[in-house]
């Protein structure tokens, strides 16, 4: 899934109507999911969060500009916030299957629109910048919008898209990329502000001033601060890079709170820091009873966190993502201050709850469907499911030879084909949906209409890229079905022989896998223009095959072999 994050922050928190008609121009586009709208009156400023493709969050992003820039009139603005225009910052964030190079290349598009169709100045900040000087939002919008119409006079401030000439009524609007920002709070149990305060100096990236210990106190607030000989206080660097923290004391959960943000999960991650404040407070003298996410968070961030504590309590990891995420919530203590609920607080997990999936089915409501008269679900998706069954399967003989204290030496090695075996799991699952995808896509492109040339150049397109799709889309699913076959081969001379006849159901479920997807292949290939696609599937298909040959009666043989030995 390729998805990006858009954060838009918008000189309006007071006229809902406003706000409405914004997020409106979001809604409309397809492939775009709203996920927040949060408005404040004394701010008098809004944040909306929104994720999609890339494409759907360029045309969503450039649209709430516009419409921004209709209803917003920035000579007429008063808030408590910094602000330089009617869409003061338009953030994009990578969030799966995109890279930063290629958000980049998104913001300077949407940089360029906009300033060339809405005649608003745009400043590229963060990693799109043009220059160093410009990385830093605060120096960007200094001056804010009182300034800015001189500082569009100086060169050093000419904007990167846009007019040099100062608009009014819209201001001037920040766009680039940035790292997720994840906004985290840690419980202490306590009602004591200064000693998360304490913690928190400790933790962030700006430290603290150095300050000699006080013997009657384990707050270091409460010992004399050392100074350099002019008199200013020596500061020490905190442990975390890419981390803001303060103290706080929340009344409504009677408990003090040392409250983060997290620039980059992946330099300074949630377990780290979590793990260094409960180090922290234990030396204290207060515990750590949990913590909170606020807002939604990557599935990455979480998956990280639980895969990290199942290493430091010796598990297996090669276990359901959903098992993983659990073990991220338990260790964080997640649900200390109210219910942790995946499918609300991770980004991929609330944007799939609004598309219904066919692996989503119960397994009887999913054979239904496939019995049903429509052509699709059909043998794509359920080789794809075979594929899954199968690699499901090695995952679990790998986990139960992981356990097993005869095989401790094979630990690594079973704890890295479990691993293999769920990420394999995964992607077969995603192509039960696909493959169906892909056959309606054809249908679709089969109704376009073709009453004039341009139509029926648009409808030949169409059609070619929906075929090559329904061409593909199963040979992703013979190759992934082959992987696990692989897999079998180590499990069948190395795995617990107890559940070796789980390895033989395995790898005769991913050879039926294998060759249902090959037949899905042979008969799209017709459809096919593009010969070297059509040769090079061909020939990458009977390779595979005449491997896959060979190893599934190594298996079976090895299987057979060990059942009689029992």
């Amino acid at each position: 899934m390729r998805l990006v994050e858009c954060v838009p922050n918008f000189s309006e928190g007071r006229n809902s109507d406003i706000i409405s008609a914004i997020t409106d121009s979001i809604k409309k586009v397809d492939g775009v999911s709203l996920l927040g709208v949060d408005s404040g009156k004394d701010t008098n400023r809004t944040v909306v969060t929104f994720v999609g493709s890339p494409e759907a969050v360029e045309e969503a992003a450039f649209n709430c500009i516009k419409k921004s820039a209709d209803l917003i009139d920035m000579s007429k603005h008063s808030g408590t916030h910094s602000r330089m225009g009617a869409t003061d910052v338009c953030p994009l964030i990578p969030i799966s299957g995109v890279t930063d190079e290629e958000c980049i290349d998104l913001s300077r598009r949407l940089a360029k629109k906009v300033g060339d169709e809405l005649s608003i100045p745009i400043y590229l900040y963060e990693k799109s910048a043009s220059s160093p000087l410009r990385v830093n939002l605060a120096d960007i919008r200094f001056g804010e919008y009182e300034g800015l119409s001189k500082k569009l006079k100086s060169n050093d401030w000419k904007p990167d898209y846009g007019p040099i000439d100062f608009n009014p009524k819209s201001g001037a609007t920040a766009i680039g990329v940035r790292n997720f920002l994840i906004a985290y709070n840690i419980n202490l149990n306590t009602t004591d502000q200064r000693l998360a305060t304490d913690i928190a100096f400790e933790l962030r990236e700006k430290g603290r001033s150095k300050r000699n210990p006080n013997p009657k106190s384990p707050n270091l607030l409460d010992g004399d601060i050392v100074r350099n000989r002019d008199g200013s206080p020596v500061k020490i660097k905190g442990i975390f890079k890419d981390v803001k923290a303060v103290g706080w004391y929340i009344e409504e959960y009677k408990c003090a709170q040392i409250s983060i943000n997290l620039n980059d999960y992946k330099t300074s991650s949630i377990y780290d820091v979590f793990d260094a404040a409960c180090k922290l407070a234990y030396e204290r003298g207060v515990r750590v009873t949990g913590s909170e996410l606020v807002g939604l968070v990557p599935l990455d961030a979480i998956i990280l966190t639980g895969k990290h504590y199942l290493r430091k309590q010796n598990s297996f990891e090669g276990i359901p993502e959903n098992e993983i995420i659990e073990c991220a919530v338990q260790s964080l203590g997640l649900n200390d201050l109210g219910s942790f609920d995946p499918n609300k607080k991770i980004i991929e997990y609330a944007i799939s709850d609004e598309v219904n999936k066919l692996v989503d089915l119960s397994t009887s409501d999913f054979l239904d469907e496939v019995s049903s008269k429509s052509p699709a679900p059909g043998g794509g998706s359920v080789s794809a499911l075979l594929g899954s069954s199968g690699a499901s399967l090695c995952s679990m003989v790998a986990s139960l030879t992981y356990y097993k204290k005869d095989f401790f030496d094979l630990r690594d090695e079973m704890n890295d084909l479990g691993k293999k075996a769920q990420l394999i799991k995964d992607k077969l699952t995603v192509l039960v949906d696909e493959d169906t995808n892909a056959f309606n896509a054809i249908m679709d492109s089969n109704k376009l209409s073709a009453k004039t040339d341009e139509e029926a150049r648009l409808k030949n397109i169409a059609l070619k890229n929906a075929n090559e799709r329904a061409f593909e889309t199963p040979f992703l699913i013979a190759s992934l079905c082959a992987d696990v076959v692989d897999l079998c081969i180590t499990l069948s001379l190395k795995g617990n022989p107890n559940s070796v006849s789980d390895i033989g159901v395995a790898v005769e479920s991913a050879y039926a896998g294998f060759k249902g997807a090959s037949l899905n292949v042979l008969i799209n290939m017709p459809a096919i223009e593009n010969k070297n696609l059509r040769n090079r599937i061909s020939e990458d298909l009977k390779s595979k095959k005449n491997k896959i040959e060979k190893s599934y009666k190594l298996i079976i043989d090895n299987v057979h072999k060990v059942m009689a030995s029992l």
